[in-house]
């Protein structure tokens, strides 16, 4: 039976209530302290006898009251640890000041597929073999974070936080806890996911196009099979992609989505498919798993798919065959379940023809296919839309929306909008910022300023260069390099509007994507 004594603070109470204890001849089995509060426990005291026990108890001196109890204080939190400890979805360990194991969560023997392994007592670092884990993990006072490691058979990155006495700061052992590449792919979903999608319902328009395009994607959203996205810049095709992970089986699972013209060639490689330890220099020690990894189950969303080289291009071609493979710099074979889809605003099949795209993964993207349709050919839709981003950026700035003349209509639906609906929010947007009228005009939308002068049709690559404007007789440029210089900022500013990125530039000029950064940094494009 477990007792609590309620008591005075007064010296050597506790001494008297122990003489009583061993006058009955009890045996006491465990005995905690607290403020005003002594805990007993005394497996040989009966019920029968309990009250004479109180009585006596009552009659020391300071002590007011006696319970009984449940659980002693000590074994209580034990039992809490146990409970928090089981609901832990990932493994944890705790260590003590040897780096020995002293208690293990539920998940860690799960995963290990052991019922009651025999690991207490036994050093983390020979369960994950890593001999040197906790010289390491001293060594930079019991706090670590991303080191992988191998337990169960699987990859893990693992996470220790200090454990510290509380008068002296020493480390007395750490808490250890493994998380697999899911988890982390699942908090990268999470940070990607700006607001939260409302499926095919977000695709806001009421156009016949837009009505094909939302019942072919519903169809297709459910076939576990690749798909590819076609549309012009701007037109919401990664809208359309997670849309298509929401409808689909896989939507509890990740959704995470890489833009191959937004990275150069190595990064690209390292992002999509992880890299192991000590692949290059300036890499974590512990490696880093990839998009497929921590999209393991759900979906892989490759935006600008015609950006990418030819190399990484054969990559995944290779896991598209089979669900496989390797790590930058590693050599063992992985496997995730992974849907790709894709997108890209160029012509692939024209790409194909001039051996910029691999055949056989044009034919393994494009299992099932989406057309999205350009904003011009949307008719009213563009109103509607228009009236969305005028609300939502009057929220954003904290002003009343204001609303469209019946001129500032007419001009929205006759636009070109080459930048489609990312040109729109953006014109949007501006305006409501800067004009505080409560109607916006034409004039206020700035229209000319928001699409890019046309251009003359530039010679295909490898051609040549087009020849350069002359300068007006009164304005003769003072050197070479001043000629030079304008016209590279003149051709590079007429382009970039239609290739707005650094590596869709390079390739249309077929110049290096390093030069053509350098002289958009130069000239202040972009």
């Amino acid at each position: 039976m477990q007792l609590r004594l309620i008591t005075e603070d007064r010296l050597g109470i506790t001494h008297e209530v122990l003489a009583l204890i061993a006058q009955r001849e009890l045996d006491l089995a465990t005995m905690e302290m607290g403020l005003h509060n002594i805990y007993l426990n005394v497996p040989d005291l009966k019920p029968a006898a309990r009250a004479s026990i109180e009585n006596e108890l009552l009659a020391v001196p300071g002590v007011k009251r006696v319970e009984p109890l449940q659980l002693m204080p000590g074994e209580a939190r034990r039992q809490q640890l146990d409970i928090l400890l089981a609901s832990l979805a990932q493994p944890v360990f705790v260590l003590d000041r040897e780096g020995q194991i002293v208690m293990v969560s539920k998940a860690a023997q799960r995963a290990s597929r052991q019922r009651q392994p025999e690991w207490i007592g036994l050093p983390l670092s020979a369960l994950l073999r890593v001999p040197s884990l906790w010289e390491d993990l001293r060594a930079a006072g019991g706090e670590v974070s991303s080191l992988e490691v191998q337990f169960a058979g699987r990859a893990w990155l693992l996470y220790a936080s200090p454990l510290v006495e509380s008068d002296r700061g020493a480390l007395t052992g750490a808490v250890v806890t493994l998380r697999d590449a899911g988890w982390l792919g699942e908090q990268a979903a999470h940070l990607q996911r700006m607001e939260p999608s409302g499926g095919l319902n977000s695709l806001l328009g009421d156009s016949l196009p837009l009505r094909e395009l939302r019942a072919r994607a519903e169809r297709m959203a459910g076939v576990d099979a690749p798909l590819l996205i076609l549309g012009e810049t701007g037109t919401g095709k990664e809208l359309i992609a997670r849309a298509c992970h929401e409808l689909s089986a896989r939507a509890q699972a990740p959704f995470l989505a890489l833009n191959a013209a937004a990275l150069p060639e190595s990064l690209a490689e390292s992002e999509l498919f992880g890299y192991a330890p000590g692949a290059f220099s300036g890499a974590q020690r512990g490696g880093k798993p990839g998009l497929l990894e921590m999209a393991h189950g759900g979906t892989v969303f490759l935006d600008e798919i015609g950006e990418m080289s030819l190399y990484l291009q054969a990559k995944l071609l290779r896991f598209l065959n089979d669900g496989s493979f390797r790590r930058v710099g590693g050599e063992k074979e992985q496997k995730v379940d992974v849907r790709v889809i894709s997108a890209t605003h160029r012509r692939l099949d024209q790409m194909v023809a001039r051996g910029e795209f691999r055949e056989d993964l044009y034919y393994r993207l494009n299992v099932l296919n989406l057309q999205v349709a350009p904003l011009r050919e949307r008719g009213d839709d563009v109103l509607l839309l228009a009236e969305h981003f005028i609300e939502r950026s009057a929220r954003q700035i904290g002003r009343e929306p204001p609303a469209l003349s019946a001129p500032a209509r007419v001009a929205l639906k006759r636009a070109s909008w080459p930048g489609n609906i990312r040109q729109l929010q953006n014109l949007l947007f501006r305006a409501v910022t800067v004009c505080d009228k409560a109607e916006l005009e034409v004039d206020d939308l700035d229209l000319d300023a928001q699409s890019p002068a046309p251009a003359s049709p530039l010679p295909a690559r490898g051609a040549g260069l087009p020849p350069p404007l002359p300068a007006p007789p009164d304005e003769e440029p003072a050197s070479w390099a001043d000629a030079v210089a304008t016209f590279e900022h003149d051709l590079l500013a007429r382009l970039y509007p239609r290739y707005p990125s650094s590596r869709k530039l390079a390739a249309r000029l077929g110049i290096s994507h390093s030069v053509i950064a350098g002289k958009l940094r130069r000239y202040g494009i972009g």
